[in-house]
């Protein structure tokens, strides 16, 4: 870089090395020990970060805390990410930190992240397969440290809440190499208590190096084939582990667990007394409702109702009635008449009647058949003549042949 030979002033140098600084020294990684860490209160972090041949001041700004996952001290190897900047009134450069983790942590996140999709692709994190919690239950396990802080948080708030509650502790260490195993050999062991309700894993804060056993492959299937519902309770409310992805429900801390499967007794006797209102409630309601449904089967309202519809069927049989009464007598009428039509018709075809108009019979008075042609008479035969108003004997004396 070529300057030119002229003299500067302080500000301008200062501008000049800010703007270089600034423009080239973007996006960098950098790991060291902290030193010097000194929180402002502006809600600032001030620190330095150190090797053994050289020191950088750096700063990380409140409006970035938010990404930190624990909390920063004296002696912690970190990797920050940040770029340099020039502070004028000074005339220093520090690194301003983005983001700050644990040196290592980064492996150690990427090594769960692959682990996580991979037992995730099995099945392990599904919703469907996660049980509901009793509401009340009568006695639950925890495995955890015998002496840690998680178990005398889990049973203050247990005696607190609901003295009457068992608790059997099934303890097992929850750091280090052979935790997970151990973890995962007592949740099995509570499978084998027939009594048990509910199961409660976990531990109180830690680094995420401390808390890995409860993400050890181990622990997730032991806990998934648990056939008692599981809470997992690992860390503070940032922290999570792949036990919390298995279990049936996840509790920020040991304490909340707690307070997950103990209701308060007055929240209990709310609900009771809720559920009691209600039932009397619906009760009265059903009650008034069926009241007034046999309020119209009283006698002088079952009057008022089917009169009504007796007067029409009554006006709609006495219609049907007349209907029918004219058509029968139409019917008759018809009938009557074709009658007296035969009637004449059998008259007049009549041998009465025939008779009354002059004619006569002839019987054979010894066969007493009727005689219809000369033919079937013979001369000196007695016959007998059937008039209208009586008979006549004959002898027959002259028989003529048909008439020409």
């Amino acid at each position: 870089m070529i300057i030119e030979q002229k003299p500067f002033s302080v500000s301008q140098l200062t501008r000049m090395v800010k703007g270089l600084l600034e423009r080239e020294f973007t996006g960098l990684m950098v790991e060291g020990e902290i030193s010097n860490f000194r929180p402002s209160s502006t809600g600032h972090y001030y620190f330095s970060l150190k090797d053994k041949d050289a020191v950088i001041s750096a700063v990380m700004f409140k409006n970035r805390l938010s990404t930190l996952k624990f909390m920063p001290s004296d002696g912690n190897f970190v990797r920050i990410r940040g770029s340099i900047s020039v502070y004028p009134p000074r005339g220093s450069y520090q690194m301003i930190c983005e983001s700050m983790e644990k040196a290592g942590e980064g492996e150690i996140l990427a090594m769960l992240e692959e682990r996580k999709r991979r037992l995730a692709a099995e099945g392990f994190f599904d919703g469907a397969r996660k049980r509901r919690l009793p509401f009340f239950p009568e006695k639950i396990g925890i495995v955890t440290s015998p002496t840690g802080a998680a178990v005398k948080d889990i049973m203050r708030v247990t005696r607190r809440r609901n003295p009457g509650m068992d608790i059997v502790i099934l303890p097992a260490a929850v750091q280090g190499v052979e935790a997970g195993e151990l973890i995962a050999a007592q949740i099995k062991r509570a499978a084998l208590f027939d009594d048990l309700d509910l199961l409660i894993v976990g531990r109180g804060g830690g680094s995420l190096e401390d808390l890995l056993p409860f993400s050890e492959e181990v622990v997730v299937r032991a806990i998934v084939n648990c056939p008692i519902p599981v809470i997992s309770a690992v860390g503070h409310e940032i922290d999570t582990s792949l036990a919390d992805y298995a279990a049936d429900a996840a509790a920020p801390t040991p304490s909340a667990a707690a307070e997950l499967v103990c209701p308060p007794r007055e929240e209990i006797l709310d609900k009771v007394t809720g559920c009691r209102e209600s039932m009397r409630r619906e009760v009265k309601g059903r009650m008034e409702r069926i009241r007034l449904l046999l309020d119209q089967f009283k006698p002088e309202e079952m009057k008022r109702l089917m009169e009504p519809l007796i007067r029409n069927k009554l006006l709609r049989f006495d219609d049907a009635r007349e209907t029918m009464e004219r058509s029968m007598a139409n019917l008759i009428s018809i009938k009557k008449h074709r009658i007296e039509l035969l009637q004449s018709t059998l008259e007049a075809g009549s041998p009465t009647t025939v008779l009354h108009r002059g004619y006569a019979l002839l019987k054979d008075s010894e066969t007493g058949k009727l005689i219809t042609r000369p033919d079937q008479a013979q001369i000196g035969g007695k016959i007998e003549i059937e008039m209208a108003d009586g008979d006549i004997s004959a002898i027959v004396e002259e028989i003529k042949n048909e008439k020409l």
